[in-house]
């Protein structure tokens, strides 16, 4: 609505950095009021205090060597998330640049891009997480991964660029990616309403829907 009435300014995106505090905050005391009701460890926040509440009396109870090396183990771990994630920020950034520099010798344009390349190529960590998340049946990973990146992006990095940066908003963008945007959000969440599970079906029905809107969008030469 933003896009297609107004313009990303900072007053926008005072607004939508408001509207993910007020969201995160909301979040959060959801958690915490189902954890303090249930009582059974059904929420991620539960599970987590468990978790660390046995973490840290197991090295309590262990001798002083099984207790390093446990402490080293949990070093090693946090290495290795920091040390991916450092390769996935690196691989993103060569894989968008040398798509874009490839993309623009066949002139064509920075939107497009912006919605193709870019938009796939920073999309890979979530691909790859959402995949592995569904295939060990953890549905809340994999379907919060999807939901929670986009509302991430809308909110927070749209918020921060139009802080940094205010910008117009192009017209063929606001008046029909933003629309295939929201057409894809429904469908999602009307196909997970179903039965409470996105079916192979539904699946490669959003699949198709998307390999549509990129033959629309893509130039042909």
């Amino acid at each position: 609505l933003i896009a297609y009435f107004y313009t990303l300014d900072r007053v926008v995106s005072i607004g939508f950095l408001t509207l993910l505090g007020l969201y995160l905050t909301y979040a959060y005391r959801q958690e915490a009021a189902e954890w303090q009701t249930w009582k059974k460890g059904h929420t991620s926040v539960y599970e987590k205090a468990e978790a660390y509440s046995h973490l840290r009396n197991g090295v309590h109870d262990l001798t002083s060597d099984e207790a390093k090396a446990a402490r080293t183990a949990i070093i090693k771990s946090l290495i290795m998330a920091i040390t991916g994630l450092g390769i996935v920020i690196v691989g993103g950034t060569v894989l968008v640049n040398g798509a874009v520099d490839l993309a623009r010798q066949f002139n064509i344009s920075e939107s497009v891009i912006g919605l193709t390349i870019v938009a796939i190529g920073t999309s890979m960590p979530e691909i790859v997480t959402s995949l592995v998340a569904a295939m060990r049946k953890h549905s809340d990973v994999a379907l919060g991964n999807i939901l929670g990146s986009n509302i991430y992006n809308i909110l927070a990095i749209g918020g921060t660029t139009a802080l940094i940066a205010p910008t117009d908003v192009p017209t063929h963008i606001a008046h029909f990616d933003n629309v295939v945007m929201v057409v894809a959000a429904v469908l999602l969440l009307t196909f997970a309403r179903t039965g409470y599970r996105v079916a192979r079906l539904e699946g490669l029905i959003l699949l198709t829907f998307y390999i549509a809107y990129i033959w629309t969008l893509w130039p042909v030469t």
